[in-house]
Parts: structure tokens; C-alpha cells; sequence
């Protein structure tokens, strides 16, 4: 399976201890199996600095990862589970930290919204779980366990995506 990893750097080796805190599935080494997805969040992060160059880097993922400690969230069935970790790895809790890989919906920018509505208490669970159905969110598998990172992931190249509006 081919994975993609949106960056401003080419990353023939990813290393875990870069990545930041209070995300999505915590810290860890994040990959999506969508090339747009990459490539949004490439030119993102370029934006953020100036005389940078947005890159996606690309892996050959092994997928025969069962062996490990994996969850997965499915959508819809896993809406409330997924809300709940979310909100857990971004106050900095380590639930994470039991997982190897935990794959599942990326919270963008519109379903962070509401993650962030029912982090605040101005929604209730109920309301934040109805209004996620609405959201397409896309996909990440993270990668928590360095070793298991090394093991799986292999680097086959990276490019320079074309501008579009993110």
C-alpha cells in the first residue's frame, strides 16, 4: 500500500521525537493513503514560512500490520469512540501511547470545529456526533511505535506538489 506524508522537508527516514504534541492520534508519525490529502497539508505548512518548499514524501506501507497493536476507527459506526480519543490525545492525555498504529477520519478544519464546540461545553456529545456525519473526514494512519515506523514504512520518493488553493 502506498502512503503519503505532506511536509516542507523530504523524509527518507521519519523519526517520531519531530512530531508535534496534542494532535489528532497524539504524537506520532502521520501518513494518509490520499495524495491530495499530502499535498493540502504540504502547502500548508509551507504557507507558514517563507522561501519554503511544500514536498510529499512517499512510502511503501507494509500492510500486513496485524500483528501489532492497531486501532482503527470506522465511520459512522465509530464516531463517538473516535470523538473521544481525539479529544484525549489533544489535551495531552497518552492514551495514544497504548497503540502502535491507530488509524481513523482526520479532523480538518471544519470537523475540529466542532470537536473544539464540545471540547469548550458549547455542544453536547449528541450534537457533535450528528453534526460529524455531515463532514467527509479523510483518512490517517499514524504511527506511535518508532521500531514498528522503521519496520513497516518504506521511503520510495517525494515531490513538489503543484499550488492550489488548500
Amino acid at each position: 500500500m502506498i502512503v503519503y506524508h505532506g511536509s516542507v522537508l523530504e523524509i527518507q527516514t521519519p523519526d517520531i521525537k519531530y512530531s508535534k504534541a496534542y494532535l489528532d492520534f497524539g504524537k506520532g508519525f502521520y501518513t494518509t493513503s490520499i495524495a491530495t490529502q499530502a499535498e493540502r497539508w504540504a502547502i500548508r505548512k509551507a504557507g507558514r514560512y517563507r522561501d519554503v518548499t511544500p514536498r510529499v514524501n512517499v512510502y511503501e506501507l507494509n500492510d500486513s500490520f496485524e500483528e501489532y497493536k492497531t486501532l482503527t476507527f470506522h465511520e459512522p459506526d465509530d464516531d463517538e469512540a473516535w470523538l473521544d480519543f481525539v479529544c484525549s490525545c489533544r489535551e495531552g492525555k497518552d492514551e495514544c501511547q497504548k497503540y502502535d498504529i491507530i488509524i481513523g477520519g482526520v479532523a480538518d478544519d471544519e470537523v475540529i470545529r466542532a470537536v473544539d464546540f464540545f471540547r469548550r461545553g458549547v455542544w453536547d456529545k449528541q450534537r457533535t456526533l450528528r453534526e460529524l456525519k455531515y463532514f467527509k473526514r479523510n483518512d490517517q494512519i499514524v504511527f506511535v511505535n518508532q521500531a514498528i515506523l522503521e519496520k513497516l514504512l518504506t521511503f520510495k520518493f517525494s515531490y513538489i506538489p503543484k499550488e492550489r488553493k488548500c
